[in-house]
């Protein structure tokens, strides 16, 4: 049997706040009668009841959404605790007076001293009943939504890879009768991106350096398709290298800087991917010296941009940030900010 000593000595705590309440109610209805005596008898009942109903559930199987004892246990438990605790508490009380309850006027103040013990007694046990139980929910509910959360990513992630997927395909069909050379080589390059894929996966992050390593894989089919007309670089410092984020984070990024960017422009261009830190945020970086885009379009989100944007809500809440910048001169940068996890 584990005990949780702690979640012991909040109740007493709580008993005991319940007590002093209740002494002050009894000062107030008999203010004749001295407050010691109200406020130790009180302190001496309501530490037994606790005593005897909280360590005597963990004599009996509890419901987990209550914590408390199940079938009958669940009613006779408080019923004979707070009669055991009376008892208990009542004799401690005469003990420390120096005096006895069941004689003389102690008698004649028998029910109404009864009474008290079985309203507060009740009401302190319903109270401990229902924090219990909402606690119970709280959690559950906690975990629910955190399995919605992970449910959301996966699906986004597989929203994401089929649409790279069709991409590449449809590239690859046009080089086979054009160029089978550079087809296979880009198979090749397909074959290693999908097979680092298939790995990743299976988890909802991986490393910069698995997310950077499949980035090359794409943009070398790119290099392949487009020839001399697209130049790449990646930047991830060694100490980033084993950071988590999210998996295939940048790749509709990179695939935007390539097709709206770089594709359309006659001379092609270049694809920078930079990771840096700066204090406790993790800045990621994609700029490209393509098209550009119009100032109405800086704050418009295409696919993969909404996806990214809904994937970091998800992932991170408000502490994460997706900015898109225009280009020095020609271009567009989007910059991801988020909290650096190691």
């Amino acid at each position: 049997m584990r005990i949780d000593w702690l979640a012991k000595a909040n109740h007493l705590l709580q008993t005991m706040a319940f007590c002093l309440a209740t002494s002050a109610i009894q000062f107030a209805f008999r203010p004749d009668r001295p407050y010691e005596i109200g406020l130790v008898y009180s302190l001496a009942i309501g530490s037994s009841i606790w005593f005897l109903i909280d360590f005597g559930r963990e004599l009996f199987a509890s419901s987990a959404a209550t914590g408390w004892p199940q079938g009958h246990a669940g009613w006779l438990l408080p019923m004979g605790s707070v009669l055991g605790g009376y008892l208990i508490g009542t004799v401690s009380g005469d003990a420390w007076f120096g005096w006895s309850s069941w004689s003389g006027v102690g008698l004649q103040t028998l029910p109404a001293s009864l009474l008290i013990t079985a309203l507060a007694g009740t009401s302190a046990s319903y109270y401990f009943y229902t924090r219990t139980q909402s606690s119970y929910l709280s959690a559950r509910m906690a975990e629910a939504n955190y399995h919605a959360a992970q449910a959301k990513l996966k699906l986004l992630e597989t929203q994401l890879e089929p649409h790279m997927l069709f991409n590449t395909l449809a590239n690859l069909r046009v080089l086979v009768d054009s160029d089978p050379a550079r087809a296979l080589v880009m198979l090749d390059h397909l074959i290693a991106y999908l097979r680092a894929t298939l790995s990743a996966s299976r988890a909802s992050t991986h490393t910069l350096q698995t997310e950077f390593d499949r980035l090359r894989d794409y943009l070398e089919l790119m290099a392949v398709r487009m020839g001399p007309r697209l130049s790449f670089k990646l930047q991830l410092p060694a100490a980033l290298a084993t950071l988590e984020i999210p998996t295939l984070l940048l790749q509709p990024l990179v695939e935007n800087a390539i097709g709206h960017g770089l594709e359309p422009k006659v001379e092609g261009g270049n694809v920078t991917v930079q990771a840096i830190r700066e204090g406790a945020v993790l800045k990621l970086e994609v700029r490209d010296t393509g098209m550009g885009l119009a100032a109405k379009a800086l704050n418009s989100d295409g696919f993969g941009l909404a996806q990214v944007r809904e994937r970091l809500q998800t992932a991170y809440g408000s502490q994460a940030r997706l900015t898109v910048l225009p280009g020095p001169g020609c271009g567009v940068g989007v910059r991801i900010e988020l909290p650096c996890q190691g």
